[in-house]
């Protein structure tokens, strides 16, 4: 657990915060135990030993899986148990709108019913943002559509500030030309990284741990590879591509390790990766920043010490910070699972032991009908914009212009073109003017949240003149800890976000150069 810790403040740049990563090493073996008994198939040896697989930045293996299907068998696994508790009210096809707070204490939500188009008012104890995060607002990405960080700017809209946001992780193997992941347990089974000579070429950049260094590396190392000339052209899409080689593994230990990516290149591409190496290219993946939360996932109203009473957040979309400015793989499956427990007992207890709301229903009600009706005025607006001219404008900016590599040159046009995309958003047309299972409605106000984050992304990008983890500057090519070892806050403003700074937590592991 040790070696676990200080793999993880290294491989966070030393943004990280080490009490919370040393909460993650202690729960993560608790986890593993626990889905077992809920009956994740964990790959095991002859002897009946879970087997462990080595992800990118770590010193020895300690990745438990199940081939390469892991996130899947664990969601099954939690939905299935789920099912079996009867007095659960689960509300499917409903979509938040509103964080509904009063003096710094939570109040309940807003959501409306896509079934029906009818709003809903929840009024609550406690709440958790399990929401996930925001790398939907690129183009090149290897997330769901869903993954447009709502959870986030429902936090941000409602006065919460947001951490980190500038970092964003960039995955080495997004397939061309889709995006999708091709999950790093191809490089941890021993794949290779090749350029158009074919040649290995992370023994340039990371002589020891080759392509299992961590994903800032790799990503900045490919996308050096193709800027140099030594990448090379998709002939469907015209994309620049390196080649993640799996040839040597044999079919037997594809099928057996790797199976889904099999299934997934025959089907999208008609490779055979036993046969043809895979065209891949650093894609957006996972969101380090978020809704700014203490050690136990309480949400934060600001820079002192104060929770919002009675909101929580869990998982991608709350920053605790655990992965500072880079996230070691397998450590997302560990967070999610260790603050969804953490931040569930705290809501649960919180639910049954305080008492009643105060006289403020009336207040919060007539909150919720004031922003149910901004929601009816969009839906009604007659303007000239079109959300999904903008969503594309925006995932252009962001792909170009926001990538691995940023400069402030390329940075202020960004800002500058997101800033007009703001505009437009105000003068946006729904052309389905139904309220059952009205998706426009719902697409318009996903882009207006990704607008929003991406503006704060841009902002505290702008803002860190260092290089980093995942935000690598081409001005400042160097980490500056004299400077910049603290975490960004962006607090939301009638005009761009405000900005200000806390210190990271260091309790052991002092900050020192990151060799691999």
């Amino acid at each position: 657990m040790e070696l676990h810790g200080f793999d993880t403040a290294k491989g966070s740049d030393y943004l990280g915060d080490q009490d919370a990563i040393e909460l993650l090493v202690n729960e993560a073996p608790k986890e593993i135990r626990f889905f077992d008994h809920l009956g994740v198939p964990w790959n095991r040896d002859d002897a009946g030993r879970i087997v462990l697989r080595a992800f990118g930045g770590m010193s020895v293996p300690r990745t438990a899986f199940a081939a390469d299907k892991t996130g899947f068998f664990m969601m099954g696994a939690l939905y299935d148990s789920l099912l079996e508790y009867g007095n659960l009210d689960i509300f499917h096809e409903h979509y938040v709108t509103n964080l509904l707070l009063d003096g710094g204490v939570f109040k309940g939500f807003l959501a409306i019913d896509l079934a029906s188009g009818d709003p809903k008012l929840f009024l609550a104890k406690s709440g958790i943002i399990a929401t996930g995060g925001f790398s939907r607002i690129y183009g090149f990405t290897t997330t769901a559509y869903s993954s447009t960080g709502d959870g986030i700017a429902l936090a941000y809209k409602a006065g919460i500030p947001l951490k980190d946001m500038e970092f964003v992780q960039f995955h080495p193997t997004g397939l061309i030309p889709s995006g999708i992941l091709i999950t790093e347990a191809a490089r941890g089974e021993g794949g290779y990284l090749l350029n158009s000579k074919e040649e290995r070429f992370m023994e340039r950049y990371a002589k020891s741990k080759m392509e299992l260094a961590p994903r800032d590396i790799v990503s900045r190392a490919m996308v050096t590879e193709i800027n140099e000339g030594r990448g090379l052209i998709h002939k469907a899409s015209g994309m620049k591509h390196l080649l993640l080689d799996l040839r040597h593994l044999g079919d037997e230990k594809i099928d057996e390790r790797l199976p889904m990516i099999k299934e997934m290149t025959i089907k999208m591409l008609g490779i055979d990766p036993a046969k043809e190496p895979i065209p891949v290219r650093p894609a957006a993946h996972f969101t380090m920043g978020g809704i700014h939360t203490n050690i136990h996932g309480q949400v934060m109203l600001d820079d002192s010490k104060t929770p919002v009473e009675g909101l929580w957040a869990a998982g991608e979309c709350g920053c605790v910070s655990v992965h500072g400015s880079n996230r070691l793989g397998s450590n997302s499956l560990s967070q999610c699972v260790i603050w969804g427990r953490i931040t569930g007992e705290m809501a649960a207890k919180r639910a049954s032991n305080t008492g009643e709301p105060s006289d403020t229903r009336s207040k919060t009600v007539a909150r919720a009908e004031e922003e149910y009706n901004k929601i009816v005025k969009l839906l009604d607006n007659k303007g000239t914009q079109n959300p999904y001219e903008l969503r594309s404008k925006l995932w252009e900016t962001m792909d170009t212009l926001v990538y691995v590599y940023r400069d402030t040159k390329s940075l202020m046009e960004a800002k500058r073109r997101v800033a007009e995309l703001k505009r437009s958003y105000s003068d946006i047309y729904i052309a389905d003017k139904g309220r059952v299972y009205n998706t426009n409605l719902r697409d318009a106000l996903e882009i207006g949240n990704m607008i929003e984050l991406a503006e704060v992304v841009i902002v505290s990008a702008i803002a860190r003149k260092e290089s980093r983890g995942a935000h690598a500057m081409v001005e400042y090519p160097k980490r500056d800890d004299a400077n910049w070892l603290k975490h960004t806050l962006a607090y939301r403003t009638s005009e761009e976000p405000r900005l200000s700074y806390i210190p990271v937590k260091i309790t052991k592991w002092e900050p020192k150069e990151r060799t691999y």
